[in-house]
């Protein structure tokens, strides 16, 4: 009704169900360049939705255990993790990135082909279990700002290489003994799997891989045998219940522009548009006309101008505002300080473009 308040959760499930919607949303994920609450004292609070990364299912492993304790890295602060598992113990080591409030990882758990046993014999003791009355508990402490992005976990490549090996390590593994990667690999995929029957029937707006691809990391025949198999089965689950699957793709998409229009996933979470990757907000909306485009404002321009920020906003705008299914959020890390100075031009931007002429 004419004058009455759309809330954030409102305008941001209605670019999700292709509905008519009062404006393009803004989205932070949760906290990632402040406190949700701090950036509302600047923009307002109905002028910024928020992402909240959650699960619909937990994990235990009965016959392993996690150890972490503290440590120093060429003089930076960091965490040492043990995983201490049937057939042996792995070991990560990771450094604090205090600017961004990350960390990146020092030393990963796999070093050699012999952790392989290890990791598998993690790998088999996992227990995927659903986790709903949680999950509920957290949509309903969203109330009106927004969504629970409901991970899947990553694809089994994907996870291979961030999560456990370096892709250094994983690249001259599978070259080498690719029978262990691989019987990891499935392992992985088998596990997957367990989240996507939980997630058949969970009551959730839509479920997102959280797969970071970037199209030089993976490459088309590797994303084809390890990563979409996974988000089509998935899709065609929830297809009954018109529930969206999305992945986060970050990087350069323009090799595996093919693949990802035979994913049959209904979005692209944190795409990261020129000048910081390859694929144009326009380019896009092209080449996948049934996917719902989760921007990620690009984080290079954070440290521009108001001025230019504002002007790359409205050209975003221009490029995708109309289609209804675009959505533009800050999904990637912010240089620290910027955001105060970029926020407020984004959302004069968006309040500029005004209402979408209509939906997909």
């Amino acid at each position: 009704l004419p004058g009455q308040r759309v809330t954030s959760r409102e305008r941001m499930l209605a670019v999700l169900q292709g509905r008519e919607h009062d404006a393009v949303p803004f989205v932070q994920y949760s906290g990632i360049a402040a406190p949700d609450a701090e950036v509302w004292d600047l923009i307002g609070r109905d002028a910024m939705g928020i992402l909240a990364w959650e699960g619909a299912h937990c994990v235990r492993t009965p016959n392993c255990r996690w150890e972490t304790e503290e440590t120093s890295l060429d003089g930076r602060s960091g965490v040492r993790t043990t995983l201490h598992t049937p057939a042996g113990d792995l070991i990560q080591e990771s450094v604090r990135e205090p600017a961004l409030g990350t960390s990146s990882t020092h030393r990963h758990f796999v070093r050699e082909p012999g952790d392989y046993a290890k990791l598998l014999a993690f790998l088999r003791d996992v227990e995927i279990h659903p986790d709903l009355d949680e999950l509920a508990r957290k949509d309903r402490a969203m109330g009106d700002d927004g969504l629970l992005h409901v991970s899947t976990g990553r694809t089994p490549f994907q996870a291979m290489w961030i999560e456990w090996t370096g892709i250094e390590r994983l690249s001259c593994d599978l070259a080498d003994c690719p029978g262990l990667v691989e019987e990891c690999m499935e392992a992985l995929g088998t596990n997957l799997r367990k989240v996507f029957e939980i997630l058949h029937g969970a009551p959730v707006s839509h479920a997102v891989f959280p797969d970071n691809i970037t199209a030089p990391m993976t490459g088309e025949r590797t994303f084809r045998r390890w990563c979409l198999p996974y988000y089509r089965e998935l899709s065609d689950m929830l297809a009954e219940r018109h529930t969206p699957v999305f992945v986060h793709m970050d990087g350069d998409l323009q090799p595996l522009s093919r693949a990802i229009a035979e994913s049959g996933v209904g979005g692209i979470d944190s795409m990261s548009p020129p000048p910081d990757n390859d694929t144009s907000v326009a380019t896009a909306l092209s080449q996948w006309p049934d996917m719902r485009l989760w921007l990620n404002f690009p984080s290079s321009v954070h440290l521009a101008s108001g001025r230019t920020v504002y002007e790359t906003a409205a050209r975003i705008l221009a490029e995708g505002g109309a289609s209804g299914r675009l959505q533009i959020q800050i999904s990637e890390n912010v240089p620290p300080g910027s955001w105060q100075t970029s926020y407020p031009e984004i959302v004069r931007a968006i309040r500029d473009f005004g209402r979408p002429e209509h939906t997909a």
